[in-house]
């Protein structure tokens, strides 16, 4: 069932947005989406209050897509394509970091250290290389949280187990646009010990055996430092600490996170990271008694100026989803990090279901902090081949970044998208919004690629991104230990 009308119109004024396709209709199911391209001077990154408030017994803490602007006044800038190919580059180390953890490659997520250190090993510790090479933005969601006396915005990040901030003195820090957090204000923050459980904790997510601070070292008067290492080469590195944390009104006497003097990487404008990875020091596993270990989101479509929302606590008549709530169950591996793992049983392109030997052993992980869907090769190529046979009319464009299946739709009036469906264990179909199925890499529409990357090995894991999610309400419930999908268009509710 098309959606239509529609034109790709491929004159006017240049494209700003990163993602250009607006819904010209509405409706659901069926096998193409009728999609059109608009053109706005609209700066995505903006000075935002992000809210939040108590309601039903849940939390609700709104959610913003965090862009850039390619326009700042006075500041030369490099190229869309460069900006997107970059952000890309990040988003594959992210995927290799995952890989690598999910593996078993042990060490942390990200590579985590935990101990006590001298001033002169600290002073080492920053001295770590940015190897991206350039100052990257983030094509994540924010959320902004009270903590000791002040706020917070980080970004939400499901596989990650620890939630950090920039914390002042900053010996070295990114660029941030709430003021740093510092210790000396809030009478409530203090730095834990070596020998406190939550540093064994900590510990635990590295998989070190040396122990959380190193052999002899485990006093009192140690403080437990962490330094967090990703695959990019961007770093935080700082104490554990604990302070009071606000979620709309909810204070959480005692969190734990770390507080980080020097942190450096495409971490945007945020104050640092939310930990919502399944783990002892995650927000989820900190906040238990509060919400019972469920929370939710729904991720709005970036180029909008609406808002999504992060639910805390298991109230579903808070959500506003026009489908039922269709749940698959969690696969538990301790031994692969903080992740979340579901089964990926099939996949629809069109009507069709796309055939693959992949399938039969297709774990993959549900990522806020991903952007790009990434499939494994037997997958990957099979969906490829199914959506080259469906859009065979427009002409092909070269690949750009990870993205090797692309198109020129210049001068098109009107373009039929395939549809596109992820299919879980126990039959649980769940349709990405038509903004998710492309993405537009030039601003007059002449390069536009499909968005899913594929993996390098079939022993990779996939992993589904933010990009696949938005406008759906996806529901985490560790103690349930299932995954729930509904449709429902994102908005602060």
């Amino acid at each position: 069932m098309a959606w239509g009308p529609c034109a790709v119109n491929a004159t006017g004024a240049a494209v700003l947005l990163l993602l250009l396709v607006v819904l010209a209709g509405g409706g659901g199911g069926g096998g193409v989406h009728c999609l059109e391209v608009t053109r706005s001077r609209r700066a995505l990154q903006r000075r935002y209050h992000l809210r939040s408030r108590a309601e039903s017994g849940a939390t609700i803490l709104e959610l913003r897509h965090h862009g850039y602007d390619y326009y700042s006044s006075g500041k030369s800038r490099r190229s869309r394509e460069e900006e997107v190919g970059g952000l890309f580059s990040s988003d594959a180390a992210r995927v290799s970091s995952l890989q690598w953890r999910a593996g078993g490659g042990g060490g942390g997520e990200h590579g985590l250290k935990v101990g006590s250190w001298t001033e002169d090993e600290a002073l080492s510790q920053r001295r770590v290389p940015i190897t991206s090479g350039a100052r990257l933005r983030t094509l994540n969601y924010v959320a902004t949280v009270g903590l000791g006396g002040g706020e917070a915005t980080v970004i939400v990040d499901t596989a990650s187990e620890l939630t950090w901030v920039q914390c002042a003195p900053c010996a070295s820090c990114h660029d941030q646009q709430d003021p740093l957090f510092d210790p000396a204000s809030s009478p409530s923050y203090a730095v834990l010990p070596c020998n406190s459980s939550s540093c064994d904790a900590l510990q635990m997510a590295t998989g070190s055996a040396s122990g959380a601070c190193g052999v002899g070292d485990r006093t009192s008067s140690s403080s437990c430092s962490y330094s967090l290492s990703y695959r990019d080469g961007s770093y935080s590195q700082g104490v554990l600490a604990h302070d009071k944390l606000s979620l709309a009104g909810e204070v959480i006497d005692g969190f734990v996170f770390g507080c980080g003097t020097s942190n450096q990487g495409p971490f945007g404008g945020t104050s640092g990271l939310m930990g919502l990875g399944r783990s002892q020091l995650s927000l989820i596993s900190q906040t238990m008694d509060q919400f019972g270990g469920v929370f939710s989101y729904c991720l709005p479509l970036k180029e909008s100026e609406s808002s999504g929302s992060l639910v805390l606590g298991d109230d579903t008549s808070v959500y506003r989803n026009s489908t039922p709530v269709m749940y698959t169950s969690m696969v538990s591996d301790p031994l692969q990090g903080p992740f979340y793992f579901v089964n990926l049983t099939g996949i629809t392109v069109g009507s069709q279901e796309v055939e693959s030997s992949g399938f039969s052993a297709s774990k993959v992980i549900i990522d806020s902090g991903t952007i790009i869907t990434s499939l494994v090769p037997s997958v990957y190529n099979a969906v490829k081949a199914e959506f080259l046979s469906q859009f065979a009319k427009y002409p092909q464009a070269p690949g750009f970044s990870i993205l090797d299946t692309c198109f020129n739709l210049a001068g098109f009036r009107e373009v039929q998208i395939p549809s596109l469906k992820f299919v879980f264990e126990g039959n649980v179909e769940v349709e990405v919004d038509s903004s998710g199925v492309l993405y537009f890499v030039s601003s007059n529409s002449s390069q536009v690629c499909l968005a899913l990357a594929s993996l390098k090995s079939e022993y990779e894991t996939s992993i589904i991104g933010n990009y696949q999610q938005k406008n759906l309400r996806v529901i985490f419930d560790t103690l349930g230990s299932q995954i729930g999908f509904a449709q429902e268009t994102c908005d602060y509710i």
